[in-house]
């Protein structure tokens, strides 16, 4: 077993309490400056922090855990923001709330149990024709839908680059001298995904509430790229445990959505450990 699987799941746990803990600061920083004086408040820049430090750890997540596995592991710094919300940002922690949270943790308990094989295979001749193409078209579709679109398409979109992501880290031959990899196209590939993805999320929060925006941004990446892993890259459940894991992912889904539309979750600008988690 190689290193990267025996660190995957701890990288993915560190990766959800990254994000969910960067997303709680920068709630912190959001009811006590205002305009662009938050982003030069000591909470905004220690979300950044740990912003950073969960992309990291979401990169080697993925590189070891099947795809569905590690977005659904993230999906839960939505329950780390409500949990930290009373210390961090000064609102109070339901009963109900508490409740949903462990609904979600019982859930991906069940998932991770379920992960099987993630082969490390490498990307065959046609991913990055086929990720380059994905790229301009989603770029295209972003481009036409602001003008008009609502948050939905918006953050659907964002959700479907942020996918495109994963599939090109994972597929990403990482063997050499680090300087080596920007070389690679693929590498610059993940990089515009991201920005996309960075860029197309913002845009549908100027349009639609932060928790369900948010909400919708991370199904779609559960869904997108967890079916993609298991269609293009070998994901797998253990055997036997194919329908245990899709019904929990579908109830940490639920759960999750559920927690999304929490006050926690509404007031204030949007969290921008959300907005650059994947740069």
């Amino acid at each position: 077993m190689g290193a990267e699987v025996l660190w995957a799941l701890p990288m993915a746990v560190v990766g959800a309490a990254g994000y969910g803990t960067g997303s709680a600061l920068q709630a912190r920083a959001a009811r006590r400056a205002h305009g662009a004086a938050v982003l030069h408040h000591p909470a905004y820049l220690l979300g950044l922090a740990c912003d950073g430090l969960a992309w990291l750890a979401s990169l080697v997540a993925m590189r070891g855990l099947p795809l569905f596995v590690v977005q659904a592991v993230l999906t839960a710094s939505l329950a780390v923001t409500i949990l930290l919300a009373p210390l961090v940002a000064g609102t109070r922690l339901r009963r109900r709330e508490l409740g949903w949270v462990g609904v979600v943790v019982g859930a991906l308990v069940v998932v991770c149990a379920g992960s099987g094989p993630s082969p490390s295979l490498p990307a065959p001749s046609w991913f990055l024709p086929a990720a380059l193409t994905a790229l301009a078209l989603l770029t295209l579709v972003g481009a036409a839908t602001y003008p008009r679109g609502g948050w939905l398409p918006l953050a659907l979109l964002a959700g479907a680059s942020f996918s495109g992501v994963a599939l090109c880290v994972r597929v990403l031959p990482t063997g050499g001298p680090w300087p080596r990899l920007a070389g690679q196209p693929l590498a610059w590939t993940v990089l515009g995904f991201a920005v996309l993805g960075t860029v197309l999320y913002a845009l549908s929060l100027e349009r639609g509430p932060v928790g369900p925006a948010t909400v919708v941004l991370w199904l779609t990446e559960l869904i997108v790229a967890g079916v993609s892993g298991a269609l293009l890259l070998g994901d797998r459940t253990r055997p036997g445990w194919l329908l245990p894991t899709l019904a929990a992912l579908v109830v940490a889904a639920a759960a999750s959505a559920v927690l999304a539309d929490a006050g926690h979750l509404q007031g204030g600008p949007v969290g921008a450990s959300e907005e650059l988690r994947q740069e």
